[in-house]
């Protein structure tokens, strides 16, 4: 899937997207409009830093479609296992938003929607984000720096922002090494159940005959199971995935 700057997650879903009638593509061809997917797996979904499969594989998918104007809306999915009894199995992403540049630097601007097909409604699991990302290419390495911000977090857990950076520097050989930080606050952490933490990363990327591959290290501030139930620990990730 054409991931935009808001959704710097190795991610995709269960989810069936229907496949267009040939008059649709031929018109969608033909206008401003583009439509881009994905599909793939990793060995872990890891969302800021904490295990949302139960540090088991996951596959994932997606779906965009966005306009010459610089909007955007799409869906995104992945099989998730909260270790709850099997209350949510699967994570369904809805977003939009218009992204563009402006003298070098890349903006985007939209709402998230996450959702949790299954899961029982007391739990409060879906939530809302608004989420604004800038970026800037430096040549050597290119920069994004995010926040996200909801009214009513995961599991109704009060307001929460998330403040993030990410860098991209292309290496030899066409691999990319990439690093990322973050900072978690939320207003009622003894609902959500951890204290405000911070996360990062560390990852190599390769394009291998259209397969974009992936390898990460991912690690939180958080200590297991005194501030995390499970999943905050330090942890090595595998992804593989295609867009088309």
């Amino acid at each position: 899937m054409k991931r935009h700057m808001l959704f710097g997650v190795l991610t995709v879903s269960a989810l069936a997207v229907l496949p267009l009638s040939a008059q649709a593509t031929d018109l969608l061809s033909d206008s401003e409009f583009e439509i881009s997917a994905n599909v793939g797996f990793v060995s872990e979904y890891s969302f800021r830093g904490i295990a949302q499969s139960n540090e088991n594989v996951a596959i994932q998918g997606g779906f965009d479609i966005s306009h010459d104007t610089g909007l955007y809306i799409g869906v995104w999915g992945s099989n998730v296992n909260f270790n709850d009894g099997d209350e949510a199995n699967v994570e369904v992403d809805v977003y939009g938003g218009y992204a563009g540049e402006m003298n070098g630097v890349t903006y985007d601007v939209g709402l998230i929607y996450y959702a949790y097909p299954g899961a029982d409604s007391s739990l409060d699991y879906d939530f809302i984000e608004g989420a604004l990302a800038l970026g800037y290419d430096f040549d050597i390495f290119s920069a994004t720096a995010s926040v996200n911000y909801s009214p009513e977090y995961f599991g109704n857990s009060g307001d929460a922002q998330y403040y993030a950076l990410g860098v991209d520097v292309p290496l030899p050989a066409d691999f990319t090494l990439s690093g990322h930080v973050g900072r978690q606050e939320i207003d009622d952490n003894a609902t959500f159940g951890t204290p405000d933490y911070t996360d990062w990363s560390v990852g190599l990327g390769y394009n291998l005959e259209g397969f974009d591959l992936s390898v990460s290290y991912v690690d939180t501030d958080l200590d297991e199971p005194g501030e995390c139930a499970d999943g905050c620990e330090s942890r090595i990730i595998f992804g593989v995935s295609r867009s088309f």
